[in-house]
Parts: C-alpha cells; structure tokens; sequence
C-alpha cells in the first residue's frame, strides 16, 4: 500500500484492486439500502451534534460518514479564511493515507472548486480537474484527484467554508451535490453550536474581566494600576499577545501608560514609551480620525509608531479611541503576531476603553479637586498678606513663590511696566531644579517678540511655547535662564496696566489653562499694588496735612511775634514815655499810666506763652534739646531729663517729640497727682524714641480727650508709633518710636 501525500498522489483502497474507483457503484441491495446507510450515517453524525461534541469531533464524523455513503475516495471540511486562503479542518481517505490531511492550507484564485465556491456561494463540480486553474488547481492535478463536488456550508447566513469530495478516476455521480448537502447541514448545526457555546464562554469571560477592571476603577485605584489591568484583561479575553494603552501629548506624540505582553515570543512595550505619531500605524489613523481603525497587514507600516509595531513582532492590530470628557484622550491597541484579529474585535475592546475612560476621568476629577484645594490654600496664604497691608516686595515674592510652587514651573517673574519705557522685576522664584535664582531689579527693555514685550502690546495675556523663535532683551535673558516656553499674564491696577506675572518651563509648553490659574494670582498682586499706593498716598496726605498746620503754626507764631507783641512793645514803651513826662502834681495819672504799663506787659507775657503754644521758637532756633529744657523748667511736676540726642534731627521729628513731651507733662499736670516725672529721648541711626514716665494715679485713659488722639495722628503720618501703658496705682508711661528717615510707605517704589 502507497501513502498519500500533496503533490504527489497514488492511492490504493482495501477491497480496491490497483486502485480501482468505488465512486458511483451502487449497493447490491438498490436504492433502498442505500437511503438506509444514508439516514442511519446522518443519525449518527446529529447524535455527536446533538450530544454537543467539540466541532472537530464532528468534522471528523461528517467527513468519514459522507466519504463511506457517497462511496468517494477522498471527503475534506474547509473554512474560509479572512485572509482569502482555506483551511481543512477535517479528511477522510478511503486510502491507507489521508489524501489531504487536517491543516493544509489552499489560497484561492484561479479556476478551480475551492475559488468558485467561495465566490458564488453555491455548490460546485469538477468532472476533469486537467482544466482547473490557479495554485490550488495544480495541487489538486498534482495529487492525482480527477474529479470533485464542493457544497458551501454556511453558519447564520455567512459562507463559512466548504465540504467536498473527490475521485481519482471518474466524475462523481449525479446528485452527489444534493445528498452532500444534508451533511453540510449537520456541519454548520455543530459549528453554530460550538459559536454559541464559545461566544457564551467568552461573553463569561470578558464579563468576569471588565467586573475585575470595574471594581479597581470604583475603589479609586491609582490610574496606572487601572490602565495595566485593563491592558492585560482586554489581551486575555480578545486572544491578543500585546495590548497597549497611550495617550495623545500636546506635542504630537504619544506615551504609553498601560501595557501587557502574553506570550513569550512578543516583545514588550515599556510604559513610559514615547514615539512620534506619523506614518501609517493604528495610532495615527485614530488621532487623525477619532475612529476605531485596524490594520491586517503590518508589512506596508510606517512611522516611528509602526516600527515599534514592527520590534514587538506584531502582523496585525485594531485600536480603538479613548476620549474623556468628550475630547480625544489616547487610543487602546490589541496586536496579534499571527494574522488579523476577529471581527468584532473593536467593539469588544471598546467596553475595557470605556473603563479606561471613566478611571481616567475619576483620576483627573481627584487631580483637579487637590489642584483646586492647594490653589485655593495658596491663595488664601497670599491674600492674608494682602489683607494685613503687608509690604508690596514681601507679597510679591510671597505670590511669585507660591504660583511656582502650584504650577509646578521651573521660573516664576514679576515684572512692573515704567514710565521710562523699561520694564523692571520686581519679585521672582526658581525652583531647586532650575539651578540658579533670577535677579531682582533687573531693568531690560520690552521689545522684540517675548511675553513681556506682547503683553505690553495687547494687554491680554501672552503664551511662547518655543522660545528658539522669540527676540528681544527679555527673550535673550530667558534663555540665558534656558527658558523653553512661559505664559504671561498682565497684572492691571485700577484699570491701567501695571506690569505683567510670567512663567516660565525649562522643559517644554505649559499646559493649557496655565494663563487662567495664573489669573488669581495676579488679582492678588493687583490688589496689593493697589493698597500700597492708597496707603502711600493715604500717608503723603497726612505727611502734607500735619507739614502745612505745622507751617500754619509757624505763621501764626512769626504773625504774633513780628505783628501784635511788636506793637505790645512799642505800646508799652509809649506808654513809658507819657508816664515819665507827667507832671508831678498829677500823681493819679502817672498811677494809672503805671497800670496801662504793667497791664500791657501782662498781655505781652500771655501772647508770648500762646506763641510758645502754637510754636515754640525755641525749638526752631536750638533744637529738641534746648526746647525740651524749657518745657521742663516751666512744668509744675519736678522732671527729670536724659537727653541722649546730639545735633539737630529732621523738623517733624523735633516737633513731634516736643509735642509728646508737652502733651504728656499738661496732663501729668492736670490729672496724675505725680511727684516726679522721667524724660528720657534716646536716638540710633533710624529711629528717635521718647519715653515719659510718671509716679502719679495711673488709669489714664487714651480715649478721652483729643490731646494723644492728635499725638497718634501725627506720629503716625511720620511712619512712627504710640503707646500708652497705665496701669491703676502704678503711673503712667508714654511711649513712641519715630522713624529718623521720615515716614516709612509701603510702596512698590521702594
């Protein structure tokens, strides 16, 4: 006996002398006979259908029993493949050796069974294969077959393959086609059985897997764990060897973080992978289309992406879009190493994105909610500063800090706008990374095309996201600090254009919606600014306010002592006069010339001590210390001076000191009951402070009356500070402290 093999074919059957053919020889018993094997062959085939026997037992069963009714040497079951090729799935041979065995592989094309069944979807013969065409036409010559009949069998209305039988000697008889086709119906039975029952375990499966993947998503678990689950479960359930999960990047790239490899043979995808999208790949045509798109054949792939496709030994993929929020997100990418993936297969993959998404959107919505609450802290740390007055420089850094720190930059810079046409930075902060701090002061011009330089232009904020192509002094300074892009955002006081908050990033653009958060802090420094210069200009008012009633006092001092106690004198003089040229005899007359003399005088001494009132000449001719000694010569309680002051200080000073002291020992006078009173005034190179103390009563109170009130309020215009300390039975102290430099305003000027 000859075995039998492709190509090259002989065959020898049991019972068959030399070969000899049994196709259309008929049962000695006729045709009756011949039903009863027919039926009794089918029953036996729908029993392993019935029992729910695996599809290949079946096949098996099919192609013996059709090969032993139909009395053909050879019997086969094709399925047609996705890429236009058959497979045999089941054979039977009456020779010692199957004619062509289980696996075989034909590709269709040509003139010949295999191709017309395929494309008429209709059963088919062949009496002499010497006319058949094609690469399965010459296999099948070359295999010795003369003569063959296909039957298409078909699964729920789809051309599944084939079941043919073939002679090598003679044409098969009439009818074969039709009693063929009962077994092709047993055929596709088992085979739509064995769908269901695998689509069952898979629809099982892929639950048990998005269940898995659901509950990582609901119990908040990181997104990196979430993406490689979903990775992995979606590569099991879809039969795939690698899985990928990336996400789009502003800059047209995209970075994996899930991945999942299942056999050996593939190479893995490291997450963290980045490759520029382009080319021909899944992963292009689904950003460039935010559809599912798949590929059967990575032979004509290109791009960065499909060489990576290409390394991981990858023949075919599908992806499918991830959006969040209704925008596109990333893409998930199944691969195969051995041929297409199912039909279907982007529908399955699209329930495991849908998880993807939502743990993506719950991961951001946690993200955005510790972002919102550590931007809302930063604020409200900055706005405390605001709301106490704090100095301009001291916010500044505080919102430069505090704005870097939260968008997670490299440089944070504030810049005012002058007069001058300059630009200078005011406040400024660089994180550990960026190597080096900014330089505070730096006046550049804002020109060219820069953040400073646009934001100057429009008023609106600016965003550089490639400072290679940006010009100017501030573009040159920042990449002389290796800026690569930075976001601008004006910062206006009262509605004019104060100056501008940047941000600046070593490594490339900033994300988008840097210029709204960026926005809350330049409110803040806008409202700083705006305080420092009401309080600048609240204090120059007062500083002007308490200068003009001092040159008022001036006035009024000099008016008295040039105008009425000038006239006084010479009134006194005169009357001098008419007193000594009185007669003698008129006594009564001289006397009353001496009460008009003495009375005149009085008045004099009474408008000198006011002009000493309004203001003591003392002071302005000799000093604070000269001043000072008088004030206490003329006090009714004993003082006790240390004058630790030499020179002349700024006239607001003295003035203001005098006044203290003045108002200080006319209360002691009036109110304390004291018997001693300390005067100690005490100056260093910034600031001049007088303390005066007394033994008396104690329990003064600082709200009655207007005297210290009008003290606190010239001290105060001066930059300077009051304070009152008495205690009931332990005297009084009064207290202040004046700055020597003049008042000191939290302006942004210094």
């Amino acid at each position: 006996m000859v075995a039998v093999r492709v190509g090259a074919v002989t065959a020898a059957g049991p019972g068959v002398p030399g070969g000899e053919s049994l196709a259309g020889k008929a049962p000695a018993a006729g045709g009756v006979r011949l039903i009863a094997e027919e039926q009794a062959a089918l029953r036996r085939v729908a029993v392993l259908v019935a029992q729910g026997e695996p599809p290949e037992e079946v096949f098996a069963a099919v192609a013996a029993e059709a090969g032993q009714v139909l009395h053909a040497q050879h019997a086969f079951i094709g399925r047609y493949d996705p890429d236009g090729t058959l497979t045999v799935v089941a054979a039977s041979s009456s020779a010692a050796a199957v004619l062509i065995p289980v696996g075989t592989r034909f590709s269709t094309g040509g003139r010949n069974l295999i191709t017309l069944v395929l494309q008429t979807g209709r059963p088919a013969r062949f009496d002499d294969y010497a006319s058949a065409t094609g690469e399965t036409g010459t296999l099948v010559r070359e295999s010795g077959i003369r003569a063959t009949v296909g039957v298409p069998v078909s699964v729920e209305g789809l051309l599944w393959g084939l079941m043919a039988v073939a002679s090598r000697e003679e044409p098969l008889p009439p009818g074969t086609e039709a009693r063929l086709a009962a077994f092709t119906e047993l055929a596709a039975t088992a085979i739509a059985n064995a769908q269901a029952r695998e689509e069952l375990r898979g629809f099982a499966a892929e639950q048990a897997a998005m269940r898995r993947v659901a509950v990582l998503v609901a119990r908040g678990a990181p997104p990196e764990e979430v993406f490689a689950a979903v990775a992995g479960e979606a590569a099991r359930v879809l039969g795939a060897a690698v899985t990928t999960l990336a996400r789009y990047d502003p800059d047209g790239a995209e970075t994996v973080v899930g991945a999942w490899t299942g056999t050996p043979a593939a190479v893995p995808v490291p997450v963290g992978t980045r490759k520029a999208l382009g080319g021909r790949n899944v992963s292009t045509l689904v950003s460039e289309t935010g559809r599912p798109a798949r590929i059967d054949d990575y032979a004509d792939f290109s791009g960065e992406v499909g060489k990576t496709a290409h390394e991981t030994g990858s023949q075919a993929s599908v992806g499918v879009p991830v959006s969040v929020e209704g925008r596109l997100w990333g893409v998930m990418i199944v691969a195969s190493p051995r041929g297409p993936l199912p039909a279907g297969a982007e529908g399955r993959l699209a329930a495991f994105t849908e998880l993807a998404e939502t743990a993506i959107a719950n991961a951001q919505a946690r993200v955005e909610l510790r972002s919102f609450a550590d931007e809302q802290a930063a604020l409200r740390r900055v706005a405390v500063l605001v709301a106490r007055s704090a100095p301009p420089q001291e916010v500044f850094t505080a919102v430069s800090d505090e704005a870097g720190r939260l968008l997670k930059v490299d440089y944070t810079v504030l810049s005012r706008y002058d007069a001058d046409g300059l630009a200078t930075i005011v406040g400024h902060w660089a994180s550990t990374e960026s190597g080096r701090p900014l330089a505070t002061g730096l006046r550049l011009k804002p020109e060219g095309r820069n953040i400073t330089a646009l934001v100057l232009e429009t008023g609106r904020s600016a965003r550089i996201d490639d400072y290679g192509t940006a010009s100017g002094a501030f573009a040159d300074f920042a990449r002389d600090w290796e800026f690569r892009a930075s976001v601008g955002v004006p910062i206006r006081v009262e509605g004019r254009l104060w100056g501008i908050m940047g941000v600046g990033s070593r490594i490339g653009p900033l994300p988008t919606g840097t210029e709204a958060r960026l926005a809350g802090f330049t409110e803040l420094a806008a409202t700083a600014i705006a305080n420092a210069e009401a309080q600048a200009a609240l204090a120059a008012s007062r500083v002007r306010i308490v200068a003009a009633a001092d040159a008022a006092r001036r006035r009024i001092e000099r008016d008295l002592h040039d105008g009425a106690q000038q006239r006084l004198v010479s009134l006194a003089l005169y009357l001098r006069e008419a007193q000594a040229a009185t007669p003698p005899a008129t006594v009564e007359l001289a006397g009353r010339l001496e009460g008009a003399v003495a009375e005149v005088n009085g008045v004099l001494e009474e408008l000198r001590e006011i002009a000493r009132g309004v203001h003591p000449a003392v002071l302005t001719k000799s000093g604070l210390r000269s001043a000072l000694r008088a004030l206490a010569r003329r006090s009714a309680v004993p003082v006790s001076l240390d004058l630790q002051v030499t020179g002349r200080l700024a006239e607001p000073v003295e003035i203001a000191a005098y006044y203290t002291v003045a108002e200080a020992l006319t209360n002691i006078a009036k109110h304390a009951r004291a018997s001693t009173v300390e005067v100690e005034v005490a100056a260093d190179e910034r600031v001049l402070r007088v303390y005066v103390r007394d033994d008396g009563r104690g329990g003064a109170d600082p709200g009655h009356g207007s005297g210290l009130a009008g003290l606190k309020d010239r001290i105060e215009a001066l930059g300077g500070r009051i304070s009152l300390h008495s205690p009931p039975g332990a005297g009084t102290t009064v207290q202040i402290a004046l700055p020597l430099s003049g008042p000191t305003r939290p302006t942004w000027e210094s």
